[in-house]
């Protein structure tokens, strides 16, 4: 199944192959599937699920913004992992544990920056909530690019010299 999927990635890589490596591409692909799919799971959260008002946990209060990037972040950690795991960076010499556990960490970080991207947006600039989602998902996918490319899933470096160079690249 994941050769197939690759393979169908692939197919739409060749117009996109002279501004960009492979495996970029099929980040940009799987990371904007799941970025749609957070984004979908943000607003159905914020509009219907909390549907604009204040969440009671019981413990702490949690306005509807903040509790919709809770909800679309748990989604969005699960696939993430394994369409990058799987599909991106599936040449990486670390063991899946200590994927987990790194995409976990760059996973958290990101959503701290979206947090406080989000929170500013929305409070001190007084931009809608899904509006404000959409810039906050922005900055996260440059940061988090960077991060599972060069800590989560590292791979390598003279590994990656060679498959960059039967690939036809550099």
């Amino acid at each position: 199944m994941r050769k197939k999927l690759i393979a169908f990635i692939d197919f739409f890589y060749p117009p996109f192959s002279k501004i960009m490596p492979e495996q970029t591409f099929r980040y940009a692909v799987c990371g904007g599937a799941n970025t749609l799919l957070g984004l979908l799971i943000y607003y159905i959260g914020f509009h219907y699920i909390f549907d604009k008002e204040n969440f009671d946990t019981g413990i702490v209060v949690i306005k509807p913004h903040n509790a919709s990037l809770f909800l679309a972040g748990c989604f969005s950690f699960s696939l993430g992992f394994i369409l990058n795991k799987f599909l991106v960076f599936f040449d990486s010499y670390l063991r899946g544990r200590v994927q987990l556990f790194r995409y976990f960490l760059s996973f958290i970080v990101n959503l701290f920056i979206n947090y406080f991207v989000l929170n500013i947006l929305v409070i001190y600039l007084h931009i809608e909530a899904f509006l404000s989602q959409v810039i906050a998902t922005v900055i996260v996918i440059i940061v988090s690019y960077v991060t599972q490319k060069y800590f989560t899933f590292r791979i390598d470096n003279s590994l990656q010299a060679e498959t960059e160079t039967e690939q036809g690249g550099i």
